[in-house]
């Protein structure tokens, strides 16, 4: 079964920069509309940031301007480019993506492990 990769995290100073990378483990057919969730501990996990396969994206009002999201529809991978990082914004983010992984089956929603981001100085 295909998997969500995430790769990206780590620890910076607030007003830093983190780039995140997600792909699948294996080749699919295609991956429709893909997203970045985030949560910490306690809170229920938030949309971030999300691109449709035509491109289209949307952003959560807290990083808007800050963060681009954007996809490789060769290699059905997703990126988030996080700047002006805030303490704020540490929690675990997680890739989400709708993937048909054949021709022949129906789409089905998939989640990544989640990688940490932590803002502190």
């Amino acid at each position: 079964q295909v998997q969500l990769v995430e790769s990206g995290g780590g620890t910076v100073q607030p007003g830093g920069s983190l780039r995140l990378s997600c792909a699948p483990s294996k080749r699919i057919y295609i991956a429709y509309d893909m997203n970045w969730y985030r949560q910490v501990p306690g809170k229920e996990r938030e949309l971030v940031a999300g691109v449709s396969y035509d491109g289209k994206t949307v952003y959560s009002d807290s990083v808007k301007d800050r963060f681009t999201i954007s996809r490789d529809k060769s290699k059905n991978a997703l990126s988030l480019q996080m700047n002006s990082l805030r303490t704020e914004d540490t929690a675990v983010y997680y890739c989400n993506a709708m993937i048909r992984e054949y021709t022949f089956n129906r789409a089905e929603n998939y989640w990544g492990q989640g990688t940490q981001v932590t803002v502190s100085s």
